[in-house]
């Protein structure tokens, strides 16, 4: 079964990561490094266990539109959204044996030197049968 684990950040975080100072310290060189560091090594793990489908970052919610329909008109708000803090960051698919196990995985996701950091996990369907049950 595949499973989604999903990573989540704020405006903030994103003006960290990239040296730029906000209620948040920016982050050196080195810090960054060293989390591309983590992500590459966790990935390439993960790739050579067979559990790897996919993994990506995403850009920075400044980036993002939120697209609505009203009226049948799609009305479009530019990021970032004043009435959510998280965003989705990035994404990591695996494919493996058991929710147990994606659980485990999504486990080294998780900053532990962040308070109140955390990452979801959510199976993947393969087709509108697998809602029934």
């Amino acid at each position: 079964m595949k499973y989604m684990i999903m990573l989540y950040g704020s405006q903030r975080d994103y003006d960290a990561l990239s040296g730029r100072p906000s209620d948040r310290p920016a982050m050196s060189a080195e810090q960054v490094a060293a989390m591309h560091r983590h992500m590459e090594t966790f990935h390439q793990a993960l790739a050579e266990s067979g559990e790897l489908v996919d993994a990506r970052g995403l850009s920075e919610p400044v980036h993002a539109r939120r697209v609505r329909v009203q009226g049948g008109a799609p009305v479009v708000t530019d990021g970032p959204y004043a009435e959510t803090q998280e965003v989705l960051a990035g994404y990591t698919v695996v494919e493996c044996v058991s929710f147990d196990r994606a659980t485990e995985i999504a486990a080294g996701l998780v900053d532990p030197d962040t308070p109140g950091a955390y990452v979801d996990v959510r199976p993947v369907l393969d087709g509108v049968e697998d809602l029934a049950g």
